[in-house]
Parts: structure tokens; sequence; C-alpha cells
């Protein structure tokens, strides 16, 4: 992984780079476009934390976070955790995304957070490996379809 890694909020200036960014054809139907993530965090700006992943100034993903979402809507269960994660192929096993769960682990822990919560479309060839090797575990629930894993961060496996 680049040592020159690093997040940017998305900006006037950057936003043409964000939209930019795409995923292998074959991953298409496990990530939603960043365009779809960013009028997600329009509408959703309270909870919604896009950035656009860069090596340098090169755009290497994107990803988005949720930040003390009320989960099942009835104010008992608030959870942050990783929305979106798009990396382009050119980026892939290089780290990038490695890089945007520590980041968003960064910021949860930040905000006082012990635990990291990502979704992710199952299927083959999907995401599942890769948020398992990095220590999430399933939580037996699916939210819209989809698995929900944790990461404890407070212990980390």
């Amino acid at each position: 992984m680049s040592e020159s890694l690093r997040l940017a909020p998305i900006t006037p200036a950057n936003i043409e780079m964000a939209l930019a960014v795409k995923v292998r054809p074959d991953q298409e139907r496990f990530v939603s476009p960043v365009a779809k993530s960013l009028a997600e965090a329009y509408v959703h700006p309270e909870v919604a934390w896009p950035r656009l992943i860069l090596d340098g100034d090169h755009p290497m993903g994107f990803l988005m976070a949720f930040l003390d979402i009320d989960w099942n809507g009835k104010g008992i269960d608030f959870r942050s955790g990783l929305w979106r994660l798009n990396v382009t192929p050119e980026a892939q096993g290089r780290g990038v995304g490695r890089f945007a769960v520590e980041s968003v682990a960064a910021e949860v822990r930040r905000r006082g957070g012990t635990r990291m919560y990502v979704t992710w479309e199952p299927g083959e060839d999907g995401p599942a490996g890769f948020y398992r090797k990095l220590g999430f575990q399933l939580t037996g629930e699916e939210s819209g379809g989809q698995t929900v894993g944790v990461l404890d961060l407070a212990n980390p496996s």
C-alpha cells in the first residue's frame, strides 16, 4: 500500500474525480455507483461521511461511512460503519480497501464508537471474504437483503 493514501472530503474541486471512480464490471452488482452514494449523502447529511480515496492526487476509490445512524428507527440502536466502498480496478489488491476500512474505524473510534458495522451483498465473488479477512464477524442480521458484519474496535481480533 502506498504511504501517500489519504481521504479527501467531496468538494466542487474533486466531485468529477469522485464520480469517475468505477469498479470492475463484474463487481457492479455488489456496490452502488458513486453518484447514488453522493445523492444519499445529500439527503442524509446528518449521518453520511463520503470521502474520496487518493494516492497523491490520483483517485483510487470512494468510501462512504454512516455515523450514528438510527439502525432500526426506534431510537435505541445507533450504529456507525462502512456504507459504501468502491475501489478502482487498478487499485484493487494494493491495500486501498484495507486503508478505507481502517480510516472509517479511526473515525468511528474518534467519535467514541467501539463497534463498526458493514453490510454486503451476498454472492459468489462478492466482498464477504474481504470483510471477513479484516475481522468482521457475522451478526446473523440482514439489512435490505444484505449480510451485516460487525468489527469490535475495542478488542480487535
